[in-house]
Protein backbone atom coordinates (compact mmCIF):
# COMPACT_ATOMS: atom_id res chain seq x y z
CA UNK A 1 0.00 0.00 0.00
CA UNK A 2 1.25 3.47 -0.79
CA UNK A 3 1.95 5.82 1.66
CA UNK A 4 -0.43 8.16 0.31
CA UNK A 5 -3.25 5.30 0.56
CA UNK A 6 -1.85 4.76 3.92
CA UNK A 7 -2.36 8.49 5.23
CA UNK A 8 -6.11 8.48 3.75
CA UNK A 9 -6.59 5.19 5.21
CA UNK A 10 -5.45 5.60 8.66
CA UNK A 11 -7.46 8.87 8.62
CA UNK A 12 -11.06 7.46 8.24
CA UNK A 13 -10.20 4.53 10.00
CA UNK A 14 -8.99 6.83 12.83
CA UNK A 15 -12.32 8.48 13.63
CA UNK A 16 -14.33 7.44 16.97
CA UNK A 17 -17.51 8.07 17.19
CA UNK A 18 -14.42 17.86 16.45
CA UNK A 19 -13.87 17.57 17.64
CA UNK A 20 -13.54 16.92 19.26
CA UNK A 21 -12.65 13.54 21.41
CA UNK A 22 -15.60 11.88 24.79
CA UNK A 23 -19.12 13.05 25.26
CA UNK A 24 -19.04 15.63 27.73
CA UNK A 25 -22.17 15.75 29.56
CA UNK A 26 -23.29 19.46 30.75
CA UNK A 27 -26.96 20.80 30.13
CA UNK A 28 -25.25 24.43 29.38
CA UNK A 29 -23.64 22.18 26.36
CA UNK A 30 -20.01 22.66 28.15
CA UNK A 31 -18.42 19.32 26.59
CA UNK A 32 -16.87 18.61 23.51
CA UNK A 33 -18.02 16.08 20.77
CA UNK A 34 -17.00 12.85 20.85
CA UNK A 35 -17.14 12.18 17.19
CA UNK A 36 -15.04 13.62 14.03
CA UNK A 37 -11.85 13.07 12.68
CA UNK A 38 -8.64 12.36 14.41
CA UNK A 39 -10.26 9.76 16.94
CA UNK A 40 -11.34 6.00 17.79
CA UNK A 41 -10.58 3.47 14.92
CA UNK A 42 -8.58 0.99 13.60
CA UNK A 43 -5.12 2.14 12.19
CA UNK A 44 -3.43 0.52 9.32
CA UNK A 45 -0.06 1.39 11.04
CA UNK A 46 1.59 -0.94 13.71
CA UNK A 47 0.30 -4.16 15.40
CA UNK A 48 -3.34 -2.74 16.06
CA UNK A 49 -2.03 -0.74 19.18
CA UNK A 50 -2.32 3.00 19.70
CA UNK A 51 -1.53 4.99 22.56
CA UNK A 52 -3.40 8.57 22.32
CA UNK A 53 -4.08 11.87 23.73
CA UNK A 54 -5.99 14.59 23.24
CA UNK A 55 -6.63 18.58 24.26
CA UNK A 56 -9.96 20.40 23.78
CA UNK A 57 -10.72 23.67 24.58
CA UNK A 58 -14.36 25.51 25.03
CA UNK A 59 -15.07 28.79 26.17
CA UNK A 60 -18.59 29.42 26.85
CA UNK A 61 -19.07 33.41 26.88
CA UNK A 62 -22.38 33.89 24.90
CA UNK A 63 -25.62 34.04 26.30
CA UNK A 64 -28.35 31.86 23.92
CA UNK A 65 -31.81 31.24 23.75
CA UNK A 66 -33.36 29.50 21.43
CA UNK A 67 -31.72 30.17 17.89
CA UNK A 68 -30.76 33.60 18.44
CA UNK A 69 -28.06 35.26 20.99
CA UNK A 70 -29.42 36.86 24.19
CA UNK A 71 -28.87 39.36 26.52
CA UNK A 72 -26.72 38.87 29.04
CA UNK A 73 -28.89 39.69 31.71
CA UNK A 74 -30.70 37.01 31.14
CA UNK A 75 -28.12 34.25 32.50
CA UNK A 76 -27.03 34.28 35.76
CA UNK A 77 -24.08 32.30 34.85
CA UNK A 78 -21.28 34.40 32.85
CA UNK A 79 -18.59 32.26 31.81
CA UNK A 80 -17.65 28.65 31.29
CA UNK A 81 -13.89 27.97 30.47
CA UNK A 82 -12.89 24.05 29.81
CA UNK A 83 -9.88 23.22 28.98
CA UNK A 84 -10.04 18.88 28.23
CA UNK A 85 -7.05 16.35 28.67
CA UNK A 86 -7.87 12.87 27.74
CA UNK A 87 -5.16 9.46 27.36
CA UNK A 88 -6.02 6.58 26.39
CA UNK A 89 -5.34 3.23 24.67
CA UNK A 90 -6.52 1.69 21.80
CA UNK A 91 -6.03 -2.12 20.74
CA UNK A 92 -7.17 -4.66 18.42
CA UNK A 93 -7.08 -8.44 19.51
CA UNK A 94 -7.49 -9.69 15.78
CA UNK A 95 -9.13 -8.16 12.60
CA UNK A 96 -12.26 -7.86 14.05
CA UNK A 97 -12.67 -7.26 17.59
CA UNK A 98 -11.07 -4.28 19.73
CA UNK A 99 -10.85 -2.27 22.93
CA UNK A 100 -10.82 0.95 23.47
CA UNK A 101 -10.24 3.16 27.13
CA UNK A 102 -10.39 6.88 27.61
CA UNK A 103 -9.16 8.79 30.76
CA UNK A 104 -9.87 12.36 30.55
CA UNK A 105 -8.58 15.08 33.37
CA UNK A 106 -10.87 18.45 32.80
CA UNK A 107 -10.13 22.12 33.95
CA UNK A 108 -12.60 24.09 34.73
CA UNK A 109 -13.23 28.33 35.17
CA UNK A 110 -16.70 29.57 36.16
CA UNK A 111 -17.96 32.78 36.69
CA UNK A 112 -21.44 33.31 37.61
CA UNK A 113 -24.15 35.88 39.98
CA UNK A 114 -23.78 34.90 43.92
CA UNK A 115 -27.31 36.10 45.53
CA UNK A 116 -26.31 39.42 46.06
CA UNK A 117 -25.90 40.05 42.32
CA UNK A 118 -21.76 39.79 42.41
CA UNK A 119 -19.69 37.86 40.14
CA UNK A 120 -18.01 35.55 41.70
CA UNK A 121 -15.58 32.74 39.70
CA UNK A 122 -14.17 29.50 40.88
CA UNK A 123 -11.62 26.89 39.22
CA UNK A 124 -11.60 23.07 39.54
CA UNK A 125 -9.66 20.67 37.83
CA UNK A 126 -10.43 17.05 38.18
CA UNK A 127 -10.34 13.70 36.47
CA UNK A 128 -13.78 12.67 34.58
CA UNK A 129 -15.44 10.02 33.75
CA UNK A 130 -13.63 6.89 32.50
CA UNK A 131 -15.45 5.60 29.23
CA UNK A 132 -14.36 1.87 28.24
CA UNK A 133 -15.67 0.47 24.65
CA UNK A 134 -15.65 -2.60 22.80
CA UNK A 135 -15.35 -2.13 18.96
CA UNK A 136 -16.56 -4.74 16.16
CA UNK A 137 -15.10 -4.32 12.38
CA UNK A 138 -15.84 -7.72 10.81
CA UNK A 139 -18.76 -6.37 8.84
CA UNK A 140 -16.17 -6.43 5.75
CA UNK A 141 -12.88 -7.07 4.63
CA UNK A 142 -11.79 -3.32 4.05
CA UNK A 143 -13.55 -2.55 8.04
CA UNK A 144 -15.32 0.04 6.04
CA UNK A 145 -17.91 -0.47 8.62
CA UNK A 146 -18.11 -0.82 12.57
CA UNK A 147 -19.86 -0.69 15.52
CA UNK A 148 -18.90 0.55 19.23
CA UNK A 149 -20.40 -0.30 22.47
CA UNK A 150 -19.33 0.11 26.04
CA UNK A 151 -19.80 2.51 28.85
CA UNK A 152 -19.27 5.53 30.46
CA UNK A 153 -18.35 4.92 34.14
CA UNK A 154 -19.27 7.43 37.30
CA UNK A 155 -15.19 8.10 38.21
CA UNK A 156 -15.23 11.83 37.78
CA UNK A 157 -15.68 14.49 40.24
CA UNK A 158 -19.59 15.36 40.70
CA UNK A 159 -19.49 17.00 44.01
CA UNK A 160 -17.67 20.09 43.57
CA UNK A 161 -19.44 22.41 46.15
CA UNK A 162 -18.92 25.58 43.73
CA UNK A 163 -20.80 24.21 40.73
CA UNK A 164 -23.75 23.29 39.80
CA UNK A 165 -24.74 19.39 38.68
CA UNK A 166 -24.85 20.43 35.02
CA UNK A 167 -21.45 22.07 35.27
CA UNK A 168 -19.68 19.34 37.42
CA UNK A 169 -16.76 17.73 35.50
CA UNK A 170 -18.40 14.35 36.26
CA UNK A 171 -21.91 13.75 35.75
CA UNK A 172 -22.47 10.98 38.66
CA UNK A 173 -23.94 8.19 36.39
CA UNK A 174 -23.07 4.73 34.42
CA UNK A 175 -23.99 5.49 30.99
CA UNK A 176 -24.73 2.98 28.22
CA UNK A 177 -22.44 3.97 25.06
CA UNK A 178 -23.82 3.07 21.54
CA UNK A 179 -22.29 4.04 18.10
CA UNK A 180 -21.23 3.06 14.53
CA UNK A 181 -19.74 4.08 11.63
CA UNK A 182 -19.61 3.79 7.98
CA UNK A 183 -16.85 5.18 5.36
CA UNK A 184 -16.50 4.64 1.34
CA UNK A 185 -14.41 5.59 -1.58
CA UNK A 186 -15.82 7.87 -4.38
CA UNK A 187 -14.42 9.95 -7.55
CA UNK A 188 -11.33 9.15 -10.12
CA UNK A 189 -9.57 5.85 -8.96
CA UNK A 190 -11.29 6.50 -5.09
CA UNK A 191 -9.33 9.71 -5.16
CA UNK A 192 -11.40 10.77 -2.17
CA UNK A 193 -12.99 9.33 0.90
CA UNK A 194 -16.12 9.76 2.93
CA UNK A 195 -17.22 8.90 6.09
CA UNK A 196 -20.71 8.90 9.18
CA UNK A 197 -20.04 8.43 12.27
CA UNK A 198 -22.53 8.35 15.49
CA UNK A 199 -22.54 7.97 18.83
CA UNK A 200 -24.97 7.71 21.57
CA UNK A 201 -24.89 8.20 25.35
CA UNK A 202 -27.89 6.55 27.09
CA UNK A 203 -27.74 7.24 30.84
CA UNK A 204 -28.67 4.36 32.62
CA UNK A 205 -30.23 5.46 35.74
CA UNK A 206 -29.64 9.15 37.84
CA UNK A 207 -27.08 10.06 40.71
CA UNK A 208 -27.96 12.04 44.04
CA UNK A 209 -31.04 13.77 42.18
CA UNK A 210 -29.67 14.15 39.13
CA UNK A 211 -29.86 12.49 35.84
CA UNK A 212 -28.27 13.75 32.71
CA UNK A 213 -30.06 14.36 29.24
CA UNK A 214 -29.31 11.36 26.49
CA UNK A 215 -27.14 12.48 23.87
CA UNK A 216 -26.33 11.36 19.79
CA UNK A 217 -23.90 12.81 18.53
CA UNK A 218 -23.31 12.31 14.63
CA UNK A 219 -19.89 13.32 12.09
CA UNK A 220 -20.41 13.77 8.55
CA UNK A 221 -16.92 14.48 6.32
CA UNK A 222 -15.05 14.38 3.20
CA UNK A 223 -11.41 14.26 2.56
CA UNK A 224 -9.08 14.21 -0.63
CA UNK A 225 -6.07 11.55 -0.52
CA UNK A 226 -3.51 14.20 0.31
CA UNK A 227 -0.25 15.51 -0.51
CA UNK A 228 3.41 14.18 0.66
CA UNK A 229 5.63 17.10 1.63
CA UNK A 230 9.42 15.88 3.21
CA UNK A 231 8.30 12.67 4.42
CA UNK A 232 5.28 13.81 6.33
CA UNK A 233 1.71 13.52 4.62
CA UNK A 234 -0.91 16.21 4.90
CA UNK A 235 -4.56 15.39 4.41
CA UNK A 236 -7.32 18.17 5.00
CA UNK A 237 -10.55 17.28 6.30
CA UNK A 238 -14.17 18.53 5.78
CA UNK A 239 -16.62 18.12 8.40
CA UNK A 240 -19.60 18.85 9.72
CA UNK A 241 -20.65 17.44 13.35
CA UNK A 242 -23.93 17.42 14.57
CA UNK A 243 -25.32 17.02 18.38
CA UNK A 244 -28.78 16.33 19.97
CA UNK A 245 -29.14 16.24 23.57
CA UNK A 246 -32.37 16.12 25.69
CA UNK A 247 -32.85 18.15 29.23
CA UNK A 248 -31.94 17.06 32.75
CA UNK A 249 -34.31 15.50 34.73
CA UNK A 250 -34.10 15.10 38.78
CA UNK A 251 -34.40 17.81 41.99
CA UNK A 252 -30.91 18.86 41.04
CA UNK A 253 -31.45 19.63 37.33
CA UNK A 254 -32.51 22.57 35.74
CA UNK A 255 -34.74 20.91 32.86
CA UNK A 256 -35.72 24.42 31.87
CA UNK A 257 -31.90 25.98 30.51
CA UNK A 258 -31.12 22.23 29.68
CA UNK A 259 -30.46 20.08 26.09
CA UNK A 260 -29.73 21.71 22.65
CA UNK A 261 -29.53 20.99 18.76
CA UNK A 262 -26.45 22.16 17.65
CA UNK A 263 -24.19 22.00 13.99
CA UNK A 264 -20.83 22.77 13.74
CA UNK A 265 -18.52 23.12 11.17
CA UNK A 266 -15.65 21.56 12.09
CA UNK A 267 -12.49 21.74 9.04
CA UNK A 268 -9.20 20.35 10.23
CA UNK A 269 -6.02 18.35 9.44
CA UNK A 270 -3.87 15.51 9.40
CA UNK A 271 -0.41 14.71 9.50
CA UNK A 272 0.85 11.64 9.08
CA UNK A 273 4.80 11.23 9.77
CA UNK A 274 5.63 7.05 10.13
CA UNK A 275 3.53 5.90 13.50
CA UNK A 276 2.77 9.11 14.60
CA UNK A 277 -0.76 11.12 13.48
CA UNK A 278 -1.53 14.58 14.63
CA UNK A 279 -4.99 15.96 14.01
CA UNK A 280 -6.04 19.38 14.40
CA UNK A 281 -9.68 20.85 13.75
CA UNK A 282 -11.40 24.13 14.38
CA UNK A 283 -15.49 24.18 14.76
CA UNK A 284 -17.64 26.89 14.42
CA UNK A 285 -21.23 26.58 15.25
CA UNK A 286 -23.65 27.08 11.56
CA UNK A 287 -26.75 26.76 13.92
CA UNK A 288 -27.52 26.10 17.52
CA UNK A 289 -30.79 25.72 19.35
CA UNK A 290 -31.05 25.98 23.24
CA UNK A 291 -33.46 25.32 26.03
CA UNK A 292 -33.84 28.05 28.35
CA UNK A 293 -30.78 30.45 28.38
CA UNK A 294 -27.40 28.67 28.22
CA UNK A 295 -24.08 29.74 27.44
CA UNK A 296 -22.50 28.43 23.91
CA UNK A 297 -18.70 29.10 22.77
CA UNK A 298 -17.92 31.03 19.60
CA UNK A 299 -15.92 28.99 18.07
CA UNK A 300 -13.76 25.59 19.72
CA UNK A 301 -10.72 23.53 19.34
CA UNK A 302 -9.17 20.21 19.38
CA UNK A 303 -5.57 18.71 19.42
CA UNK A 304 -5.20 14.78 18.77
CA UNK A 305 -1.72 12.88 18.82
CA UNK A 306 -1.58 9.22 18.61
CA UNK A 307 0.93 6.67 18.17
CA UNK A 308 0.77 3.50 16.69
CA UNK A 309 2.85 0.33 18.51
Amino acid sequence: MSHKSTGALALNLALVLTLPQATHACACGCGIFSVGAGNMLPSTLGNGTELFASVDYLDQTRDWSGSASAPASANADKNIRTLFQTVGVQTFFNRDWGLRVELPYWQRHFTTLDDAGQPVSFGHGALGDLRVLGLYTGFSPDRSSGLMFGAKLATGDWTYANFDRDTEIGTGTTDLLLGGYHQWKFGADGAWGAFVQTMADLPAGSRAGYRPGKELDTAFGVYPQGWDIGGTHLTPVLQALLSLRGKDSGVQADPGNSGYQRLVAAPGMELAWQRLRVDLSVGVPMYQHVNGNQLVAPWQGSLNLSYAL
